[in-house]
């Protein structure tokens, strides 16, 4: 079964990721009228861009925006488990281990230390997200299975894989779920929301765009109202 996941399975589990991502991405881009949304893309674009960049660059720093000050609990589960969902996978020894095998070629490595640190914090962030939809009337109000499916597919990986990483219990069973999990979501990014992991991006941009463009964000210099 290992063999199987970490051969076949996880090209196909790539393909589909990346794959669908990308065609997520260009689907969005397409998506974009000026008629529809009252911005002049095309013949304001270096103006547009730079709002993106800024908008963009502004959400990725704890409290750089008016939404995180306003949310320090989101912000910190969001930030603690993010921050181990994108470096863990990219850097962890075990994954570069494989990485050489299949591809021929890998990353640094974190070290144990750090990598367990992260592991930690992730699953804490996640569940510190959990907390927030079952806390605040507003969101647990929105909240559906979907959601709790989508956050618990989510952490898992981290669970499973720092369970096997302990040794507790059975190590090849441990080992196989976080490879189960770990390409479960992969599989489910493009179709779910999980997509996320761009859209984030483009989204964040296009707000940008159009205040940069439209709403005097050229003259607001750093100063977006978000």
């Amino acid at each position: 079964m290992i063999a199987f996941l970490t051969g076949p399975m996880l090209w196909v589990s790539l393909l589909v990721f990346f794959g669908g991502l990308t065609v997520r991405a260009v689907m969005y881009v397409r998506g974009l009228s000026w008629q529809l949304d009252r911005v002049a893309y095309k013949p304001h674009m270096a103006r547009g861009l730079r709002g993106a960049v800024h908008s963009i660059r502004m959400w990725l720093i704890p409290g750089g925006t008016y939404g995180w000050r306003q949310q320090p609990f989101m912000a910190a589960g969001f930030f603690l488990f993010h921050i181990g969902a994108i470096l863990l996978p990219l850097f962890l020894i075990g994954h570069q281990e494989l990485l050489q095998m299949a591809f021929g070629f890998s990353l640094p490595t974190l070290p144990s230390s750090v990598a367990d640190t992260l592991t930690v914090l992730a699953i804490i962030g996640g569940l510190m997200l959990a907390i927030r939809r079952i806390a605040l009337p507003e969101v647990r109000i929105l909240t559906t299975t979907y959601d709790w499916f989508i956050l618990a597919i989510s952490v898992a990986p981290f669970v499973t894989g720092f369970i096997a990483r302990l040794h507790l219990g059975n190590y090849d069973f441990w080992l196989t779920c976080h490879i189960l999990t770990g390409e479960a979501v992969l599989i489910l990014a493009p179709f779910t929301k999980l997509s996320h992991i761009v859209l984030f991006f483009m989204s964040r941009g296009q707000l940008g765009m159009d205040y940069n463009i439209k709403r005097g964000g050229a003259k607001r210099e750093t100063a977006f109202p978000w």
